[in-house]
């Protein structure tokens, strides 16, 4: 735990300076950190981030990622747009599995293109809501990081009954709703601070479904590594794991405020 708290902190430290900042430096890291995080997912299908496959995954991953500034200079320059760059990696992965005689199969390659844009629009949709403004950046990253150390501590105070013990054995019921109802305290205290521009009623109603996908976006990595029989999905940050052990809720969290219209 002592592990865990000095990593978080050091983290934390090195990454709210960028959030606050926003614009190319924001970015280049998300880049950064969505380059790890593919580099993770592959490494448990037993694939490398420096192979045909995997630098053709960095294709589609940087083209799903591209913030709408950049893709619209791209088109502007190319005629192309992202959509069509992630198709090329698609149809190079296919081909792919021809050259090598399948030993890279279609399911190799509908992992990895599945997997880049599991990573690369959710980390997409981070930048473009710290685009939106600062509040809303805080308020997900509050709600994600409040509902899970509400599930954490309600759950190891008054947890009993398994939530999803297949998947995840310690998660329980009660501290599933524990981080809701934190979820909850955080969003109406950054109201009051900030003004989310939202009437309470809305700003309760997606922070409810915010922290349940939130929770749903941590249990969906818990169940591909056991998938694949692995405890983190790295070893980047001691005590947390890797980038996509700290980033999953995230991950659901950021598109899902843009298609519920919330920013």
């Amino acid at each position: 735990m002592k592990q865990r708290i000095i990593t978080g902190i050091i983290a934390a430290a090195l990454f709210i300076p960028f959030v606050i900042y926003g614009g190319a430096p924001l970015t280049i890291l998300l880049y950064g950190l969505a380059t790890v995080g593919l580099q993770e997912l592959l490494n448990m299908k037993g694939r490398s981030l420096l192979s045909i496959p995997g630098l053709i995954s960095l294709i589609a991953l940087y083209a799903f990622m591209m913030p709408d500034e950049w893709a619209q200079w791209v088109f502007e320059t190319t005629g192309y747009v992202k959509v069509e760059f992630a198709f090329l990696a698609v149809i190079l992965l296919l081909i792919h599995t021809v050259v090598v005689k399948n030993s890279f199969t279609f399911d190799d390659a509908a992992f990895a293109i599945l997997g880049t844009l599991y990573i690369g629009v959710g980390f997409f949709y981070m930048i473009e809501t710290r685009a939106a403004g600062l509040d809303y950046v805080v308020y997900a990253l509050l709600v994600v990081w409040f509902t899970d150390s509400g599930a954490y501590f309600t759950g190891r105070k008054i947890g009993k009954r398994k939530l999803w013990p297949e998947i995840s054995p310690n998660k329980t019921i009660e501290g599933f709703v524990g981080g809701i109802v934190w979820a909850i305290g955080i969003a109406l205290i950054l109201n009051y601070f900030v003004d989310l521009d939202k009437p309470i009623l809305i700003i309760i109603i997606v922070t409810i479904i915010a922290s349940v996908f939130g929770q749903m976006g941590d249990l969906v990595e818990s169940a591909l590594k056991r998938h694949f029989n692995v405890k983190d999905s790295g070893n980047i940050l001691p005590g947390h794991g890797g980038i996509l052990d700290r980033f999953d809720s995230i991950l659901f969290v950021m598109p899902l405020l843009h298609f519920l219209h919330f920013i």
